[in-house]
């Protein structure tokens, strides 16, 4: 197999190619995400307050969207005690992440993302930010030690790509939203069972609120469309030039991540490179990963030129 590896002639064709394009798709979809949140907050508001609940829901909105579009880097990395790594670090595990990530960004002309690791023994990496120039990618301890360079290069190219495609800002919008609303489901639980029907609650509204927020969540996932880890594994094996550490990569962390799961927000699952799989039942559904299996086949299908 060539060291020079080209993405499939079928997703050049299709046009995630281009910067412009993918950007462009990306901000409908994240606009549309937050308008639909938005209209879902002052809905859930109003059932549960009425006009002043109404109004609640609006800050709630306002400020949620706000912290999605700005901050939501941030608050996915303090779910996971992310811990920023720098050049200035000593040689050891972390040296070697920031170093191989360096060496990528700039072969994939990218500006240099921060780089981060979490401390869990599970192995897992992701990316987020909101564009290029703002993104950051993070790494658990434990893919830094099952993986050899050759892998883990495979890995972060892959995080990359999503970085490259502008893929990060909608995806870490999804998650931010979609534990917000996981947030006001726990709230109406607590809010229902604190009132008694006598203050005129309407136990109908109140049920559907239960209901209807941990769907609005799923629905945010199904947003965020299969195809793009495939996309993403594509563009990550073209930065590489070589799709077999990836693959390599994708095999170990399946098995690994079924010895070890990552005990994963199911608000955050969709962000990592493989799905992890304490994800398990009804929140399962918030998983938008591809078969692994299948992420591997399309990776070793000969490129059509």
């Amino acid at each position: 197999m060539s060291a020079e590896w080209r993405e499939p002639r079928r997703h050049r064709r299709r046009g995630w190619g281009p910067a412009a394009n993918k950007k462009m798709s990306n901000t409908i979809k994240t606009a549309l995400l937050l308008g639909v949140m938005s209209a879902l907050f002052l809905l859930l508001g109003e059932a549960l307050g009425g006009a002043q609940g109404l109004m609640l829901g609006f800050l709630f909105a306002a400020g949620t969207n706000f912290a999605s579009y700005w901050f939501s880097d941030k608050i996915v990395l303090a779910m996971y005690h992310a811990r920023e790594v720098t050049r200035d670090e000593e040689v050891g595990s972390d040296h070697r992440l920031y170093r191989i990530v360096e060496g990528l960004a700039r072969r994939a002309g990218l500006p240099m993302p921060r780089v981060y690791v979490i401390p869990e023994a599970s192995p897992n990496a992701f990316a987020t930010g909101r564009n290029p120039q703002h993104a950051a990618v993070a790494a658990t301890e434990g893919i830094l030690q099952i993986l050899d360079d050759r892998e883990l290069e495979g890995v972060l190219a892959h995080e990359l790509a999503h970085v490259k495609h502008r893929d990060i800002l909608i995806s870490s919008v999804a998650a931010t939203l979609a534990a917000a609303v996981m947030m006001i489901a726990r709230f109406a639980m607590f809010f229902g069972g604190s009132r008694d029907d006598r203050d005129g609650r309407n136990p109908i509204a109140l049920l559907a609120t239960i209901i209807l927020a941990p769907i609005a969540a799923m629905l945010i996932q199904a947003a965020i469309s299969r195809s793009r880890e495939f996309d993403a594994d594509a563009g990550g094996a073209a930065i590489a030039g070589d799709p077999r550490g990836l693959t390599s990569a994708l095999q170990k962390l399946e098995a690994a991540s079924q010895v070890v799961p990552l005990d994963a927000n199911p608000a955050t699952a969709h962000m990592f490179i493989i799905k992890p799989l304490s994800i398990s039942g009804l929140t399962s559904l918030f998983s938008t990963h591809p078969p692994t299996g299948d992420r591997i086949q399309a990776l070793l299908r000969p490129a059509r030129p």
